[in-house]
């Protein structure tokens, strides 16, 4: 994962880092992960452009090679 997070942070223009937890912790339901990353972007549709960008792909390649991994974009709140 070394590689990835080198890669995507190359990536990361126009994502704030909300939150980073290596060890979440699940008070209900079922939760595979060991680690959950939150972004904010300005838009729905920013979230999708960085997400599909080349540079984030290439990125993702890497994440998906080396973790299961879930990724959901969210309207906000």
């Amino acid at each position: 994962m070394k590689a990835y997070a080198q890669a995507a942070g190359s990536a990361m223009s126009g994502a704030t880092i909300l939150a980073v937890d290596t060890a979440p912790k699940v008070i209900e339901g079922d939760w595979h992960g060991d680690q959950t990353v939150v972004l904010e972007f300005e838009s729905v549709d920013a979230a999708r452009a960085w997400y599909e960008s080349e540079g984030y792909q290439k990125a993702a390649k890497l994440r998906q090679a080396a973790a299961d991994c879930n990724a959901v974009i969210l309207a906000g709140f």
